[in-house]
């Protein structure tokens, strides 16, 4: 068997963001588990997704290493947030936010090998969670800004109002995509003022 293959570092420049101002990358499409919601974060369907993505991500996971001899690492948790009233970010109306659950896999993977691996899962006794909603589909992003945020998710307002507002009008720039945020931290083990999330715009020329 082949070594096992960890994303994060080999998807490097993906999973890393400057500290200062908003950097210009270009992303090529990456595969991805996901699961679609709506609600504030940490709310009942929020918390039902991640019961439902990480189980098939193991499955998906050991299904690899067994079936097809290729062994990955499970990568970091991110998520595609937007609203279908702009202003529910600046009136903090979090039930009105919509998002994607996400986690990259390797591209070697495919829809039927997730098919694959749930049914094998679901007919195991150890099944609890509902995977269904569970789906894999491409992220093809492109041109993107982004930002390394370094505190509380509460403290993301100000840099987005300022890519929003400043830079991408500045930059002859507009929207070409859900706001995507990577997290590098896992927020039950972490304290807030050291949460380390990428803050990430597709975007395109006005």
């Amino acid at each position: 068997m082949a070594d096992k293959v960890d994303l994060k570092k080999q998807e490097r420049g993906y999973f890393t963001a400057l500290t200062k101002g908003w950097e210009e990358i270009f992303l090529p499409p990456f595969p991805y588990l996901m699961v679609d919601g709506r609600g504030p974060p940490g709310g009942q369907d929020y918390t039902a997704a991640l019961s439902a993505l990480y189980p098939a991500a193991y499955a998906l996971k050991f299904f690899s290493k067994q079936e097809l001899g290729r062994d990955y690492a499970v990568p970091v948790l991110e998520g595609l947030w937007w609203s279908d009233r702009l202003d529910a970010y600046a009136d903090d109306r979090r039930e009105e936010w919509c998002w994607t659950l996400m986690l990259m896999v390797p591209r070697w993977i495919t829809a039927e090998h997730l098919a694959q691996a749930l049914a094998r899962k679901a007919a195991t006794r150890r099944q609890a969670a509902d995977l269904s909603a569970v789906r894999q589909a491409m992220l093809d992003e492109g041109r993107c800004l982004q930002h390394f945020h370094l505190g509380p998710f509460a403290a993301e307002a100000p840099k987005l109002a300022e890519l929003h507002k400043q830079i991408m009008p500045a930059r002859g720039l507009t929207f070409a995509g859900h706001h995507h945020e990577i997290y590098l931290s896992d927020p039950r083990r972490t304290a807030p003022e050291k949460l380390r999330t990428i803050l990430r715009q597709p975007v395109r020329s006005a």
